[in-house]
């Protein structure tokens, strides 16, 4: 399921090859899937004509700047940008990646003959037009201790909440809410607040290092306890039954040993 890495990887292929080409097109085969007001029709009189200018990230939002209006690309939980004939996002391991048109939801095209296109088996993604970049925190790839502290230092939620609240740091999605907890030995049910300054310093570095090692080897889904979160998982690091809980309405494992 997508999160801030996801997005990033989807960011970079349409950075790299869908700028500077001209839509001459717009399909919107799935009119449920454009957001606030958006229309079919608005699309098109908006983009038609339009150049693309700059590809933007923050957290899990993609923003295709246009010379006209600025393009917002959710992924939802199972969408992947595809760029003529390459494609990125989702790393699939809940959906499908068949190559059927019924599955896309929106699409430019380009004067040279090429695309881009949103691809969602699950129809939980949408496409905006000049989204509202500030109702989302900062990213989480450049989140600074001060910023973390602001985010959830007065929060009453549970940890994992708080970290995956998008308002307040954007990025931060179910897996990689899980590794950072548990690499960092934190209770993602624990009161956000309770945290001492040593454990909000060691929760900042954990989150940089997450996101750089998991960017590295490929997606959310690669890190050092994703194998074990399955009923009856044991922890990677000290071999205890992981506990399977809901934490701020999804769901969680964590080591009752060495996560407080």
């Amino acid at each position: 399921m997508p999160e801030g890495i996801e997005a990033e990887t989807a960011r970079s292929l349409i950075e790299r090859r869908a700028l500077g080409r001209k839509i001459v097109a717009v399909d919107v085969p799935d009119a449920w899937f454009l957001k606030r007001g958006l229309t079919p029709r608005r699309a098109r009189r908006a983009l038609q004509g339009c150049t693309t200018v700059e590809a933007r990230r923050r957290g899990k939002l993609i923003l295709v700047d246009t010379d006209g209006p600025t393009i917002g690309l959710h992924l939802g939980m199972s969408g992947r940008i595809l760029v003529d004939d390459e494609a990125a996002g989702d790393p699939l391991l809940y959906a499908s990646n068949k190559a059927n048109p019924k599955w896309v939801r929106f699409a430019l095209r380009f004067a040279d003959g090429g695309s881009l296109a949103l691809r969602d088996p699950r129809r939980l993604g949408a496409v905006t037009l000049d989204p509202d970049e500030d109702r989302l925190g900062p990213d989480a790839f450049a989140l600074t201790p001060a910023q973390l502290l602001d985010a959830i230092g007065s929060s009453t939620a549970p940890l994992k909440a708080a970290l995956m609240n998008q308002g307040k740091i954007a990025g931060i999605g179910n897996l990689l809410a899980d590794e950072i907890l548990w690499r960092a030995g934190l209770d993602p049910a624990r009161e956000a607040a309770s945290l001492d300054d040593t454990e909000m310093r060691r929760l900042h570095r954990t989150i940089a290092k997450v996101l750089v090692e998991l960017s590295a080897r490929g997606g959310s889904h690669t890190g050092d306890l994703m194998a074990a979160r399955v009923p009856g998982g044991l922890c990677p690091k000290d071999g205890t039954p992981l506990i399977r809980r809901t934490v701020g309405g999804r769901t969680t494992f964590s080591c009752p040993k060495h996560q407080r």
